[in-house]
């Protein structure tokens, strides 16, 4: 009975992933927590546009010569002028003085990649690469940004620069008051790389579907889009690897374990019917 149980809750949580991921446009990002080159971009990429704003304060910099830096390297590439290298990551930045600028205060980024993994779906790395890719501007919005993976997001596209400009197109279809009688609508609303809007409706006729809307967002500069696709790639198993930095060493001991337990049961098999083989 337990076993029902337990499985049609895996069974249900599943499904709620597989929703999630549709519904957040939430892509899989490249695996790069082993490649040490990808995760010092990432680390780079990290001090350069997150840590002005978001603390990590369960890293201290020392520990990132676990990814191939020296201390000298991150004496001289990554630290603030105040800084020591066995610091942690913290900010300037007072919670109070960040939540009257930006209406809350914004998160520790420490374990932010293991936060947002959802059970059976899409990994927290999976999350932060969609989500930094999914910004586009809307001038309707206080920041002047909005998200696909994170609609009505309250912080603005720190990285906006390494991106490039990007257009949007927003499909609503809902029902709708038209001449006094409720009919079914899409509106298409049409977002250039500056944020302002064009829209444009149409009633559907036998519509059997639900409400829904989707965002598409479109590149101006492909090329530049694809090295900005690349660098948030890097910065999001940064992020991975700092929620978790023994994450491979756990992964190595337990297939060590795995293969010990293995050869201890072919030894106590083996040792059981040597023991056994004179009794009937």
């Amino acid at each position: 009975m337990i076993k029902k149980i337990l499985g049609a809750l895996a069974l249900a949580l599943s499904l709620g992933s597989v929703a999630h991921a549709a519904d957040g446009a939430i892509e899989r990002a490249p695996n790069r927590i082993n490649d040490l080159p990808a995760l010092q971009n990432g680390a780079k990429l990290f001090v350069n546009y997150c840590l002005n704003c978001h603390s990590a304060n369960a890293m201290r910099y020392n520990k990132l010569t676990e990814i191939g830096l020296t201390e000298e390297e991150i004496k001289k590439n990554l630290l603030f002028t105040t800084d020591k290298v066995g610091d942690t990551m913290s900010i300037a930045m007072r919670p109070a003085d960040s939540s009257k600028w930006f209406g809350t205060t914004p998160p520790d980024l420490s374990v932010i990649a293991r936060a947002k993994s959802v059970n059976l779906g899409p990994s927290g790395t999976d999350y932060i690469y969609s989500y930094l890719r999914t910004f586009y501007r809307d001038a309707a919005r206080p920041t002047g940004w909005d998200n696909v993976v994170f609609p009505s997001v309250g912080m603005p596209h720190a990285m906006w620069e390494l991106q490039g400009p990007v257009t949007a197109q927003r499909t609503k279809v809902g029902l709708t008051n038209v001449d006094g009688k409720e009919q079914w609508v899409r509106t298409v609303t049409d977002i250039d790389q500056f944020g302002f809007h064009t829209q444009s409706s149409e009633v559907l006729t036998n519509y059997n579907g639900d409400d829904s809307e989707t965002v598409v967002v479109t590149p101006v500069d492909p090329d530049r889009q694809a090295q900005f696709d690349n660098d948030v790639a890097d910065l999001s198993n940064f992020l991975a690897w700092m929620a978790e930095p023994v994450q491979t060493l756990r992964k190595q001991i337990g297939a060590g374990v795995m293969v010990f337990l293995f050869l201890f049961f072919f030894v106590a098999w083996r040792l059981n019917k040597e023991y056994w083989k004179d009794i009937k």
